[in-house]
């Protein structure tokens, strides 16, 4: 009888053992929804303040998880910040600093540097570190970070849609402007490209998953379906100049792209185990939609070229409804998801944001970088900033000027206080320096062929535009 006592009393005890290593077992490991809009502004959503535009579904993806206020694109155009995304590493470290292809000014002030056409191939991205752990990675959109050569499978996707379109589309309406693509007469791209995401999502509901969702909407051409822009048109004020019914219309369809992602997943049942980040890569493109209050749009590193919305949502461990005021950059969502799927860390530019998720503690750096030695489409000279703290500074590379703000206190750039802080204007501009140094950045050199009458940058009806006057 003693003998069979203790077998019972072993084997009771073995049962209460093995209960928490069978659920750590069975415990799955989360997946991962990247979604990025392309020029959608900081005001873009209802939930960051604009009535105007309904987001329904957005709005409920930001009551569930966080939403972070000075979130920023490491570019005011798309190429540079996607470079971002995928590598965790600041566009001067590798030296996509533009749009792909870019423009050319052979007649500026300043020479251009040669910057890459592609995503460097020495480079790790999301999907190539996520291979390891087990994930399968699909890339369906817009991706604009190389042709032939270096697309999504050249930089370890194992699923991509969209590369037929190349850099951009034509048309928001099939064929989009390509012949390449597969479709039917009136499909709507942010349409399609979502149908293709949740086939993606049910071909891989029972292992992890990365899938990188970026939109083509809402860059221009803006054009929308034609129920939606009636329905924005009917409730436009006459004396708002502020929107435009059709772009809110291209808004609606991703908020119901968004929507139909979310409901998938739950229906699935794996929402409870999926991090969903949503993004855009930078401001807005004018005239469709104004970046009030903050200044300029996009293709400016003034705050409403670069700040955007930005919400994630990770399941049993943001806050429902909980928003964070922390500077944070497309460049920190390689660690941040690295971390997650516990995976090892990688030396990157990037900080995780796992402690602001949690809010257990803050990040350790004390500022974000921008370089851009170009000449925009978007009337910007040349130019980099550094955010620190409260404060930004701009520098402009034609003539060396220096703007201070304190976002804070003018949140619309509209007072340079250079002059009335000079010790704060020298040190920030000390760090900038450092900075490009050390990530080795491209600079700009005196171009011997500069001529003003011939140069097109910066032109409207004939004359120079003087971006520092333009609000």
């Amino acid at each position: 009888m003693k003998r069979i006592a203790v077998i019972l009393v072993c084997a009771v005890l073995l049962s209460f053992v093995a209960l928490p290593i069978q659920a750590a077992e069975v415990q799955p490991k989360p997946n991962f929804v990247l979604i990025l809009l392309d020029d959608m502004g900081w005001c873009g959503l209802h939930c960051f303040g604009d009535d105007f535009f309904e987001t329904p579904r957005i709005d409920q993806l930001a009551a569930q998880g966080m939403k972070f206020t000075d979130a920023y694109a490491c570019c005011h155009v798309c190429s540079p910040t996607r470079a971002s995304v995928m590598t965790g590493q600041y566009p001067a470290r590798l030296h996509l600093t533009d749009f792909l292809p870019g423009r050319k000014e052979p007649f500026a002030k300043l020479l251009q540097p040669k910057m890459n056409q592609h995503l460097p191939h020495s480079t790790t991205t999301l999907a190539e570190a996520l291979a390891p752990l087990g994930y399968t990675s699909a890339s369906i959109g817009k991706w604009h970070l190389g042709r032939r050569g270096s697309q999504p499978p050249d930089h370890g996707f194992d699923v991509s849609f969209g590369d037929p379109l190349g850099r951009g589309h034509g048309h928001m309406f099939w064929p989009y402007g390509s012949p390449k693509v597969d479709g039917f007469k009136g499909q709507y791209l942010t349409d399609q490209i979502t149908d293709e995401a949740i086939k993606f999502i049910d071909a891989n509901r029972d292992k992890p998953f990365f899938l990188y969702l970026p939109h083509y909407a809402v860059h221009n051409p803006v054009e929308a379906k034609r129920d939606r822009i009636k329905r924005y048109r009917a409730k436009l004020d006459p004396a708002d100049k502020q929107h435009d019914p059709t772009y809110a219309a291209m808004i609606d369809s991703v908020d119901e792209s968004t929507g139909r992602i979310l409901d998938r997943l739950k229906k699935l049942g794996i929402d409870d185990h999926t991090v969903v980040i949503f993004m855009s890569d930078n401001g807005p493109l004018r005239p469709y939609s104004r970046p009030s209050p903050l200044r300029a749009s996009k293709g400016t590193l003034f705050e409403g070229g670069i700040r955007v919305p930005m919400i994630i949502k990770w399941p049993g461990v943001t806050q429902p409804g909980s928003v964070c005021d922390v500077p944070v950059a497309t460049v920190d969502f390689f660690p941040t998801i690295l971390e997650i799927a516990g995976g090892p860390a990688r030396k990157v530019d990037g900080e995780s944001l796992v402690p602001l998720l949690k809010k257990q503690d803050t990040l350790k750096r004390d500022a974000l970088y921008w370089h851009y030695p170009h000449y925009s489409n978007h009337r910007m000279p040349p130019c980099g900033a550094i955010r620190q703290g409260d404060f930004k500074l701009i520098e402009f590379y034609e003539d060396g000027q220096l703007q201070l703000f304190n976002l804070k206190e003018d949140l619309g750039e509209r007072h340079n206080l250079a002059a009335a802080m000079p010790e704060k204007t020298a040190a920030m501009h000390q760090k900038l320096k450092a900075w490009r140094k050390s990530v080795d950045a491209q600079t700009m050199k005196p171009n011997p062929d500069y001529d003003p009458a011939k140069t097109q940058w910066n032109r409207r009806k004939g004359k120079l535009v003087n971006i520092y006057d333009t609000p």
